[in-house]
């Protein structure tokens, strides 16, 4: 049974990994019994002999804790990690509805990847369907549009094929 007053100190923070490592940390933050998440999609890798379908961590060199003070401190000490990830001085907290909204996407899409947050076009939300309620920015219009939401406490983003009749603009 866990301590409330821990629970209710709990947030979710990033981490910086090094390359190629974050199912690693992922690993060992588990077994020093701290939460961690690590976001994976799936893709169809081609070696010049096969086709694999594989996970790849969603954020390279990303990681999520949920965890108070204390606990952030002993992930540091995680082989692997790199860094807090912070602005300034102040470490990034990532929002509890981040993280859900993370989660919903990968569970409903399978054409999800990350890219650098963008600044243009018309913020937009889901107005239908399994994703209805989330918001982001309109990226492209092709038949469908690529729509990007901002996972802005780690300046990253997702990007996804949404029809363009489930969304509507928001002003």
């Amino acid at each position: 049974m866990s301590d409330p007053s821990k629970v209710a100190l709990a947030e979710w923070y990033a981490l910086y990994v090094k390359p190629r490592h974050e199912k690693t940390v992922d690993s060992k933050l588990q077994e020093k019994c701290i939460e961690s998440y690590l976001p994976l999609r799936r893709i169809l890798k081609q070696w010049s002999d096969r086709k694999k379908w594989v996970e790849e961590p969603l954020f390279r060199s990303y990681l999520f804790i949920h965890t108070d003070v204390k606990d952030r401190q002993r992930a540091l000490y995680t082989h692997g990690v790199l860094k807090l990830v912070a602005f300034g001085d102040e470490p990034a907290r990532v929002r509890e509805d981040e993280i859900s909204t993370i989660r919903r996407i990968l569970a409903e899409k399978t054409d999800v990847e990350s890219c650098p947050l963008v600044s243009v076009g018309d913020t937009v939300e889901i107005a239908r369907g399994p994703l209805m309620g989330i918001r982001g920015r309109l990226e492209e219009i092709r038949g469908t549009g690529r729509l990007v939401m901002s996972i802005d406490s780690i300046k990253q983003a997702l990007r996804f094929s949404v029809s363009l009749s489930d969304v509507k603009v928001v002003r």
